[in-house]
Formats: C-alpha cells, sequence, structure tokens
C-alpha cells in the first residue's frame, strides 16, 4: 500500500503571518510538490490568489484548492473531505499537503476530520503548526487588530461572537505541534526569548517553540515532523470546549515588498551542519544519545545515516525534537561513516553539540 500522505494545518489569527509563512515555504520547497487547501472566508480569494501568483513550480494553480464557504470545522462533510478526495484522486498526487485554517476555527475538528474513512488511509497529520504575532501576545492582545478580527466574526451569524481572543489562542496552543512566534523583529531578544519560555511552558510536552521575523522556517523544520496528530486527540483536546468555531482570513500586516528581502533559506534566524563521527557500536544507545543532545541543546531536527559496528546495512536516523525514530534501510555505498546534519535556531554551540555527539 501507498505510504499516507503527510498534511501540515497551519492556523493564527488574522495578521499573525500564515500567508507569508506559506509563501516562503512555497518558494523554498527544494523541489517538493506542496498542494495547497486555503480556508478562505470574507474576503474575496485574497490568500489564494497571493499563492497562486508564487511562480514556482512547486505551486501551480492546480495545486491550490479553495474551501469558499466558511469555517472548515462546520463544513467538513460538505467541503472539507470532498476537496481532498479531489486531491487524492489525482494521479500526480502531492508530496505533501499543506491546510491554511482561518483563525478563529480551531484546528482540534480538523485533525478529527482525518479520522474518515475516505481519508484516513491515504492521508496523516504530520503536524500542526500555530502562528503567533509575538507582539500582539506578548501586548496581550493577540492579533495586531481586534477590530479586524471581530469584524471577520461578524461576518457569519452561525459563529460565536462572545467568546474572547485569550480562550480561542489557548486553545491553538492546546492543538499545536510547533508554535512559530513571529514578527520577532519587533521585540527585543529577551522578550523574544520570554514569550517563546512562556509558550513551551503552556504547551504540551515535545511541543517546539520557534521563533522567527518574517515566517522563514526552513522547509526541513516546517514540514516533515510525523506527528500522526489524528491518532493524539485526546492529548490536544479543546480547553474551552466551544460549540461553534469562528473564522478570519490572514492579511499579513507586514508589508510585501519588505517580506520579499527575506527568503534566503530562513536567512540568519536557523543555521544547519553536518557531523561526521565513525562507526557507533550500540545502535539502540547511540539513539538515546542522539536524544539527550537534542534535549540539552535544543535542537529542532537532526538526520542523518549511522553507521553500526558490524551491521552492512546503513541505520537512517531522524529526529523531531527528542523524538528519534531509527531503521536500516541499505547497504552502504561508500564509507562507512556516520554523519549527521543538526538544524536549529541561530546560536548553537556546534563545538559543544559536536563533542556531545562523538562522546
Amino acid at each position: 500500500m501507498a505510504a499516507k500522505i503527510p498534511a501540515t494545518v497551519v492556523t493564527g489569527f488574522l495578521g499573525s503571518g500564515k500567508t507569508t509563512l506559506i509563501r516562503h515555504m512555497l518558494q523554498n520547497a527544494k523541489g517538493k510538490r506542496i498542494a495547497l487547501i486555503i480556508n478562505e472566508f470574507g474576503d474575496l480569494g485574497v490568500d489564494g490568489d497571493i499563492l497562486k501568483g508564487c511562480g514556482d513550480e512547486t505551486c501551480s494553480e492546480d495545486d491550490v484548492m479553495e474551501l469558499s464557504n466558511g469555517c472548515i470545522c462546520c463544513t467538513v462533510a460538505d467541503d472539507f473531505i470532498p476537496t481532498m478526495e479531489k486531491l487524492l484522486a489525482r494521479e500526480n498526487r502531492p508530496d505533501h499537503i499543506v491546510i491554511e485554517t482561518s483563525g478563529l476555527a480551531l484546528p482540534q475538528p480538523l485533525v478529527r476530520a482525518f479520522n474518515w474513512p475516505s481519508v484516513s488511509t491515504k492521508v496523516t497529520v504530520d503536524g500542526v503548526v500555530t502562528v503567533v504575532d509575538g507582539r500582539a501576545v506578548l501586548d496581550g492582545r493577540f492579533a495586531h487588530s481586534i477590530e479586524a478580527v471581530d469584524a471577520q466574526r461578524k461576518l457569519d451569524e452561525n459563529l460565536d461572537h462572545e467568546t474572547p481572543l485569550s480562550e480561542l489562542f489557548e486553545d491553538q496552543i492546546a492543538c499545536a505541534d510547533m508554535i512559530v512566534v513571529n514578527k520577532t523583529d519587533l521585540l527585543s531578544a529577551e522578550e523574544a526569548e520570554a514569550l517563546a519560555a512562556k509558550l513551551k511552558a503552556e504547551s504540551r510536552d515535545g511541543v517546539q517553540v520557534v521563533k522567527t521575523s518574517m515566517g522563514a522556517l526552513p522547509v526541513d523544520v516546517l514540514l516533515g515532523q510525523g506527528i500522526g496528530a489524528e491518532n493524539d486527540l485526546e492529548a490536544r483536546h479543546e480547553v474551552h470546549h466551544h460549540h461553534h468555531h469562528d473564522d478570519d482570513h490572514d492579511h499579513d500586516d507586514h508589508d510585501d515588498d519588505h517580506d520579499h528581502h527575506h527568503h534566503d533559506h530562513g536567512h540568519d534566524e536557523f543555521e544547519s551542519f553536518v557531523v561526521t563521527l565513525g562507526e557507533v557500536a550500540d545502535a539502540k544507545a547511540f539513539a538515546t544519545q542522539v536524544s539527550d543532545v537534542i534535549r540539552a541543546h535544543d535542537i529542532l531536527r537532526l538526520k542523518g545515516f549511522v553507521a553500526v559496528q558490524g551491521k552492512p546495512m546503513r541505520l537512517t536516523l531522524q529526529a523531531v525534537g527528542p523524538r528519534v525514530d531509527t531503521y536500516f534501510d541499505q547497504p552502504f555505498a561508500g564509507a562507512r561513516e556516520t554523519r549527521l546534519v543538526v538544524i536549529g535556531e541561530a546560536g548553537l554551540d556546534r563545538a559543544a553539540i559536536e563533542k556531545a555527539l562523538c562522546a
């Protein structure tokens, strides 16, 4: 049976920077064929037009699908599932699906929808990414323009207009596998660090919190989390059990011209390097060691191949945060050595990480 296609759910309030994040991802997709499902609501196709115009071969017009009648949560059977089925029926199926939900539609019902029989055997939720406006959250507003959010809410009489933004925000955090603190250019380094630490403390164990100013996350960090969120719904339940779900639409507050200067592979906010080692004696012990190093140095991703003494096959190792997966895949073609790529936010202590991995 073909492997399930991974789908990433991106959520966050109006103006948090979801579209900028997705645009950057498309422009740095490294040949990965990405399909987008955009939860369009209120304004006439604004996000869809931006993304269709990105001019990248990984972002053809056919790869952008729009849900036009409001909140995904409320239209799962009528709109979302048929859209997914249409996408999965194609001959040229995507490598990855990215779903941009509107920020007032909670991600939990959408994740639940991946257990529908017609899609559950074909797609898995790679991870839920919650984008937050760092300045607004630090100021206790949660969105740059509360007036704009309220205006969006009023467009649909079926929505619950009374829930405070703070409660909707808590539910987005409860569902997240990764929290992106965006617009850090509007914060001091100390403010950004304090906010990231606070959000990490308020989220589930293992949730990664990353900081960026222009949604410029490396694709290797954003995609490929391998969470399987649809099998983990109990842990990410709605804290406030809203019966209705609200909707907004995301217009980035940073202007687009400014944004286009920031597309250098996640530029200087992230870094990666390769660590080369000899053979390791015990694969299981080494995986535990890797997990400990990741925790100690707040590494986002670590992946590569390991040479294990006495084993002709190379061991593939992939880590998302401290969760390490390993499997033997094929014989070594060249030198029997261990090569690991380390990815994290700028400022990693390369010497200490290399020393710890070599220990």
